[in-house]
């Protein structure tokens, strides 16, 4: 017994040890003698840092995604691919059904997505690509339309 209770002191040393930052600072603030055991250390570490913990989300969360009415393609775009990063192993056909899913039907690229059959993310996003250069150019003519229209 007297063993094990050595091998506990080195284990709480060893692990105080890996700490840095605001775990450091926690473990030192520790009362004396408050611990009796690295599984009772383990315990209380554990309680204290679990709200810390991210939980993993897997690919279906993708489908939980939606343009929002004022938000720019550009910007759904950005948020879908952070979140995209986020999911470990996500398979490309699941993404890319997601992605579109995620568009407004009367959307005009998710006409031209359900039209050009696409199997990966990355010719998705090749399409979106071509359609966001489109979407520009068409805004910008448009733009320069009513600017010569107006009276100067």
């Amino acid at each position: 017994m007297i063993l094990y209770k050595a091998e506990d002191v080195l284990m709480c040393k060893v692990f105080a040890m890996t700490l840095q930052g605001a775990t450091q600072d926690w473990f030192h603030t520790l009362p004396s003698g408050s611990i009796s055991s690295f599984k009772e250390l383990a315990y209380v570490f554990t309680k204290e840092y679990t709200s810390y913990w991210t939980i993993k989300k897997n690919p279906d969360h993708l489908y939980n995604l939606r343009k929002k009415p004022d938000e720019s393609l550009q910007d759904y775009i950005k948020r879908f691919k952070a979140e995209k990063a986020n999911i470990v192993g996500c398979d490309n056909r699941i993404a890319s059904s997601a992605f579109k899913k995620g568009l407004p039907a009367e959307h005009d690229l998710y006409r031209e997505l359900t039209i050009t059959p696409s199997q990966t993310l990355a010719e998705v996003f090749v399409i979106v690509e071509c359609y966001t250069l489109w979407d520009d150019d068409r805004i910008a003519a448009k733009k320069s339309t009513e600017q010569e229209d107006q009276p100067t």
